[in-house]
């Protein structure tokens, strides 16, 4: 169930155009891409395009090259956060534009800040309409802007909010920032700031301050103190610190700035509505009821994330509500959110209510830090614990989508990890999600064949192949034919058979493998050839006399051997006289599932169509049209197997491609071939049973 309703419109056709870009778009010279058509978009409607094929990943200089059109694609809030892009494609395709809003975090493609300021600077109207810049994790270059004439952030008079966050920002740029005369908010975490007195030069507008981790602050308690008092405006400071990286030595002048603001008069920072001390381990819980004591009127969020003070019920570790504010706010701070879902995992691991919300954030968070291990080692758990068991069912499918190819780009990312792999499996092993979540399976069948590969633990053995059993049948032929040029996987699959009839077992493993083959081979002549290359006729002829009291395996063999013999390709390589005989003995055997006659008879009947090909004896052939003759007329009486030749289409197919034929109107069916008579009859006596049965209602159950 999906309790987000169908997808918009609009985000069908945006998908779609994302999708098929290559076909809407011509080349310029220089390789960028252009729209061949290009309507006027709504502004809206570009910023969401932009929005959407950066979160794609299929942003670049070649196909940002299509909001070089200014005109029609008209953006205000523009965001290529962890895209390709280079200098020059930057400015011709981001900078013509008019922008509110610009988010370049983690782009890569050798983009500067020195770039992005210059070029922005560079359209009149952006100097005065960008509002909002984040920059974060970008590498500056302020070496470039020594040059005479280069512009610097105060040339931006209309900024409001800076994220500079993960950069090597100085002292001498923060000077610079601290002087435009509507900045709101500023984020300068992590970066090599060591004195904040700029701050001064903006305290009455500045209204939020992110400064986690300044790991080379270097100003005692009171000077700090000082700045942070003139900050009149300040409603919202974060002073936080990873916990993960900061030994016992380290930042006491800032942890003892920390005791004295909460032990401090209301008086300092009077507007303060949110303050964050995260990390901070040393602050003690006297200290934190002092400063709610003195702030209860007006604070509204206070962060105790990793401080071990959650007993304080403000916001930490404590519940599922704390947990969840905290993977919110700090989505691109990896010590923190590694704590958020350890907590959170053991919060979740006897849920068994549905809790997107929960789920949503727990994807960014390994979107947001796509090459930690730390974080994707227990995001993975996590979303094993938040789609267990029926609770999958009740989640929206479009949730259940991105977080199946989230799980996907984590097998990817970390494929020799034993348990991050083991955790996608677990999830990934849902019938609900592997026969009714829509996700790209042929990737997942490649890299959870990969993974069985490379281990032999025999409980996840089996529930890898069980995964691969399922979406080898969920693929498209074109898709099953590409998985089948690779010799190796094959191997893989047999060597399991192999392993598993060896010692005799017939546990699910084996069924799942048989089944993973059978799909395999169904109209793929590339996996048929694999097949018998890899001297699978041998292995499962064997199986065949191995397990003969288990119809289910029995069942599987015979339904891939049957796949073999519908391609006259291979016939001769089933031209095995002791095979064909064991074959033919399985359809005599009237004791035997009706399943496995089934099969048998569709061997035998595919083999000894094409007469001219036999290579055998003939007393055989005669034995096994006789055989057929017999089972036809049987089939008068058994109804169940009526049922069994209705599964296949192919069947009916394959009748009428007989009939029309060998059929000589002049000389009897029993006489033409001896086949034909028996599938013919088979044939009408199915359509005249289902007529009578459904027009007539016949309810004989026999």
């Amino acid at each position: 169930m999906d309790s987000e309703g169908p997808c918009a419109l609009s985000d069908l056709c945006l998908a779609q155009v994302c999708h098929s870009l290559d076909a809407l778009c011509c080349l310029r010279v220089d390789g960028s891409m252009s729209l061949i058509h290009s309507p006027i978009l709504p502004q809206e409607m570009a910023d969401q395009l932009l929005h959407r094929m950066a979160s794609q990943g299929i942003i670049n200089d070649r196909s940002v090259g299509i909001f070089r059109s200014s005109k029609e694609l008209r953006l205000r809030r523009a965001s290529i956060r962890r895209c390709s892009v280079s200098d020059q494609a930057f400015q011709l395709a981001i900078c013509p534009h008019q922008l509110m809003e610009l988010d370049a975090s983690w782009v890569s493609g050798g983009l500067t800040g020195a770039d992005v300021i210059s070029g922005l600077a560079s359209n009149p109207a952006c100097r005065s309409s960008l509002q909002r810049l984040s920059l974060n994790g970008l590498r500056l270059g302020w070496e470039s802007l020594e040059k005479v004439g280069v512009v610097h952030f105060s040339s931006l008079q209309g900024l409001r909010m800076l994220n500079l966050a993960n950069t090597d920002l100085s002292d001498a740029v923060l000077e610079d920032i601290c002087t435009l005369p509507h900045l709101e908010s500023l984020d300068i975490s992590c970066s090599a700031v060591s004195n904040v007195n700029a701050l001064l030069e903006c305290k009455n507008t500045l209204k939020s301050l992110t400064a986690h981790r300044l790991g080379q602050l270097d100003m005692s308690p009171a000077r700090l103190l000082f700045v942070f008092n003139q900050l009149h405006a300040l409603r919202h400071l974060d002073f936080s610190e990873d916990h993960f990286s900061v030994d016992d030595s380290d930042g006491k002048d800032a942890d003892e700035t920390v005791r004295q603001l909460l032990e401090g008069s209301p008086q300092m920072l009077p507007s303060l509505v949110s303050l964050d001390i995260s990390g901070r381990k040393k602050i003690s819980e006297a200290s934190i009821r002092a400063f709610l004591k003195s702030r209860s009127d007006h604070l509204t969020f206070l962060g105790l994330l990793a401080t071990g003070l959650s007993s304080c019920d403000v916001t930490g570790e404590a519940d599922e509500n704390q947990v969840c504010e905290a993977l919110k706010r700090y989505r691109d701070r990896e010590c923190f959110i590694r704590e958020a879902l350890v907590h959170l995992y053991n919060l979740t691991t006897d849920t068994d209510k549905p809790k997107p919300d929960m789920l949503k954030l727990v994807v960014q968070s390994m979107q947001s830090h796509p090459a930690s291990l730390h974080v994707h080692l227990v995001a993975t758990a996590c979303v094993f614990n938040l789609t267990n068991q029926d609770v999958s069912q009740a989640l929206p499918v479009s949730l259940l989508t991105s977080t199946i190819m989230q799980l996907l780009d984590a097998m990817i990312a970390f494929p020799h990890h034993q348990q991050v792999q083991k955790n996608c499996l677990l999830t990934l092993c849902s019938d609900y999600i592997l026969q009714d979540v829509p996700f790209d399976k042929y990737l997942a069948t490649v890299l959870v064949i990969n993974w069985l590969s490379r281990h032999e633990d025999p409980t996840l053995q089996r529930m890898a192949v069980a995964i691969i059993s399922i979406l080898v049948a969920k693929l498209s032929r074109e898709e099953t034919t590409q998985l089948s040029k690779d010799i190796n996987i094959m191997k893989q699959l047999l060597a399991i058979v192999q392993q598993r009839a060896m010692i005799g077992v017939a546990d699910s493993t084996l069924k799942f493998a048989l089944s993973a083959l059978w799909n395999l081979t169904d109209e793929v002549p590339a996996a048929a050839r694999n097949f018998i290359q890899c001297r699978g006729l041998e292995l499962y002829e064997e199986v065949l006399e191995s397990y003969y009291t288990e119809p289910s395996i029995q069942q599987k063999v015979l339904g891939l051997l049957n796949n073999i013999a519908e391609e006259e390709e291979f016939q001769a390589d089933l031209m095995e006289e002791d095979l064909l005989e064991h074959v033919l003995h399985l359809l005599q055997d009237s004791h035997l599932d009706v399943g496995v006659r089934y099969f048998a008879g569709g061997i035998l009947a595919h083999i000894a169509s094409r007469s001219e090909a036999w290579t055998l004896d003939q007393e055989l052939l005669r034995t096994i049209e006789k055989q057929l003759v017999s089972v036809g007329k049987d089939t008068f009486k058994c109804r169940k197997m009526l049922f069994f030749f209705s599964l296949s289409e192919r069947v009916f197919f394959f009748l009428f491609f007989l009939f029309t034929v060998f059929y000589d109107p002049s000389v009897p069916c029993t006489v033409c071939n001896p086949v034909i008579y028996c599938f013919v009859t088979c044939l009408f006596v199915f359509t005249f049973t289902f007529f009578t049965s459904t027009c007539l209602g016949t309810t004989d159950g026999n």
